[in-house]
């Protein structure tokens, strides 16, 4: 009996041992938003887009400008001479929209690599955020996939991991004014 004791005490000592495992959780979202890295790719490619924008209205009216000029010149032509123009136009007109089409993918897929290489940079960041502070766990949640359905605000770490990431952005920016 006394040999029992002696294992049940020394299991419930063991077991008390054992570490717990530290976890906490981000709201992914909120994480990624309110990075100013993805802000300031967000406004760059804003500034890409409008400027694609003004381009493109702008070649849109000189385009029209020519439609008119070629309707003007295809009244005054002959049957087959109209055709002719107005068949020209409608090339044009095909390959500029291909053109537009083809800016506006390089813009959009520019945008996509970038943003993805923000998205890898802030998951490598919590990463290594939870091996510095000895984190067994860091969960991620949105509102779309609700993987943490329940947790505690001390646990929540979204605001802690943002203010030191973009605080690490700070940091860097700091020492490459200091080194110039």
């Amino acid at each position: 009996m006394k040999n029992i004791v002696y294992v049940v005490l020394a299991m419930i000592v063991l077991s008390s041992c054992e570490k717990q495992a530290k976890i906490g959780f981000v709201n992914n979202g909120d994480l990624i938003n309110d990075f100013q890295e993805k802000k300031d790719l967000e406004a760059k490619f804003q500034l890409k887009e409008d400027a694609f924008k003004k381009r493109a209205d702008s070649i849109g009216k000189a385009f029209q400008l020519e439609v008119q000029e070629t309707q003007a010149k295809a009244q005054k032509s002959s049957q087959k001479k109209a055709q002719e123009l107005m068949g020209g136009l409608q090339q044009k007109q095909q390959q500029l929209q291909q053109q537009m089409q083809y800016e506006q993918q390089l813009l959009t897929q520019s945008f996509q690599t970038e943003i993805d290489s923000v998205i890898i940079k802030v998951k490598d960041f919590v990463k290594d955020y939870g091996k510095k502070n000895g984190y067994t766990y860091i969960l991620g949640t949105t509102d779309a996939a609700s993987t943490v359905m329940y947790g505690t605000d001390e646990n929540d770490l979204t605001q802690t991991i943002l203010d030191a990431l973009n605080g690490t952005k700070k940091e860097v920016t700091e020492k490459t004014d200091k080194k110039e």
